[in-house]
């Protein structure tokens, strides 16, 4: 089965749009995609994602394979299916640039759709927007705690699939990091790949120098070892000698590994022995079980260490493996719609975000109606028509360069790794009346 078919959605999906089609309804809906609060430790969230969810509906169709296994399961009248066969995404999408700094309840994702369409891409949408969401703000802070130092996302073997390790890896690309280890994210999105060793190569050498020297003989345009799979120290010294031959034969040392131990120590200890050496030029990279508050300490500490790689508590969000959001109705067929449910209510209407700046810094938000005009930008503006793009394709590195520019304009009141974090987001009074008149909790 495809893994991008639309049966790759909750079965719900496809019961209500059986339902909707059963009774003749298919007038335009609008759905907004948002994320109710931030978990305990974000301050702010970074929009990721957007490329890939405008993928998924340019090419929303079901195959062959797809509707051979709707019509023998048994669920759905023959009609429905046949209907299906013809179903493509004609709807508009609104949203804010990919990159952009977001904050609760603020729409991420505006579908504007006739309401078959915007129902049956929920789950999907939701799915790609909420992980490369909370990754690529995951990532972020470890950017904002080693502003200095370069990051590589190594975590694509602890990732909770295949393609969630190479969404990870274009998050926290386009979150600032440098790049990753996972080779596939190159040749898909033009991400830098870097790569070393691992300990079986030592360990499968007699000898740790031996091993050092095969290596770079293989690579020497790019010679990084790993120096701690028996005593990290002794690892250096090896290393040394190593670069001492190599250099003989033209090839230089570029930098050595430790991913173990007391990472600040051994890199002091390892540092000495390099310049001692002579080495001073060759760097020194860490890894191992780091995220942003190790990062931090390591960085105010002043560990001699040039660059790290971020793995497994990156690409799982090990903090905040979730963020609470949800894909809602809040139009239908021109008639503002709303939930009330408790702790989850959800103001009605078309929105809009609206952000103010002030002396090149973000100084609040305002979430109005769709026809207001608060003070500020608009966040939101349309890029997709007719089911297709409106304009360019953005890259995701056109969405690091806009991360790097939100950063900048980011208050420091949320750029710190732990609360209290504050940033003003009101809502406006004209969707608190509508609130009211409509009689929504949310209101």
């Amino acid at each position: 089965m495809n893994p991008t078919s639309p049966l790759l959605t909750d079965l719900y999906q496809l019961t209500m749009l059986a339902a909707y089609f059963d009774r003749g309804m298919n007038e335009t809906a609008v759905f907004e995609y948002f994320v109710r609060e931030l978990p305990v430790r974000r301050g702010f969230l970074v929009a990721a994602g957007l490329d890939q969810a405008l993928d998924f509906l340019e090419n929303l169709r079901f195959g062959e394979e797809d509707l051979r296994w709707l019509r023998d399961c048994g669920r759905f009248r023959a009609e429905f299916v046949n209907a299906l066969e013809r179903l493509r995404f004609t709807g508009e999408v609104w949203a804010p640039r990919e990159g952009t700094v977001m904050f609760a309840n603020e729409p991420i994702l505006q579908v504007v759709a006739p309401l078959q369409e915007a129902q049956l891409v929920e789950t999907r949408l939701i799915n790609i927007l909420h992980f490369q969401t909370m990754i690529a703000s995951k990532a972020v802070r470890c950017v904002l705690a080693s502003p200095e130092k370069p990051l590589i996302d190594f975590g694509l073997r602890r990732a909770h699939g295949s393609e969630a390790g190479l969404m990870a890896a274009r998050a926290a690309y386009l979150a600032g990091f440098a790049g990753t280890s996972a080779v596939l994210a190159q040749p898909a999105f033009g991400i830098p790949v870097f790569g070393t060793m691992a300990h079986s190569f030592v360990q499968a050498h007699a000898d740790e120098e031996e091993a050092f020297v095969g290596f770079a003989r293989s690579h020497p345009g790019n010679v990084v070892l790993l120096i701690d799979t028996y005593d990290t120290e002794e690892g250096a010294r090896a290393a040394v000698r190593a670069a001492r031959r190599l250099a003989a034969e033209g090839i230089d040392v570029r930098a050595v590994r430790i991913d173990s131990g007391d990472l600040a120590e051994a890199a002091r200890r390892v540092r000495r022995i390099l310049d001692d050496a002579g080495l001073t030029g060759v760097e020194i990279f860490a890894s191992g079980n780091l995220d942003e508050d190790r990062l931090a300490r390591l960085t105010a500490g002043g560990a001699p260490i040039d660059g790290f790689g971020v793995g497994t508590r990156l690409d799982t969000s090990a903090d905040a493996p979730y963020l609470e959001s949800a894909y809602k109705l809040v139009e239908y067929a021109g008639r503002p719609v709303f939930k009330n449910s408790e702790g989850k209510a959800v103001y009605p209407g078309r929105k809009q975000v609206w952000r103010r700046v002030s002396e090149g810094r973000f100084a609040g938000d305002t979430i109005a109606g769709f026809d207001e005009s608060p003070d500020g930008r608009p966040l939101l503006s349309r890029v997709m028509a007719g089911g297709r793009r409106t304009g360019p394709r953005w890259t995701v590195d056109d969405g690091r360069r806009w991360v790097r520019e939100q950063l900048d304009q980011l208050p420091e009141t949320v750029r710190g790794l732990d609360p209290p974090y504050r940033y003003d987001v009101e809502i406006s009074p004209g969707l608190k009346e509508l609130a009211a008149e409509l009689g929504a909790a949310a209101g």
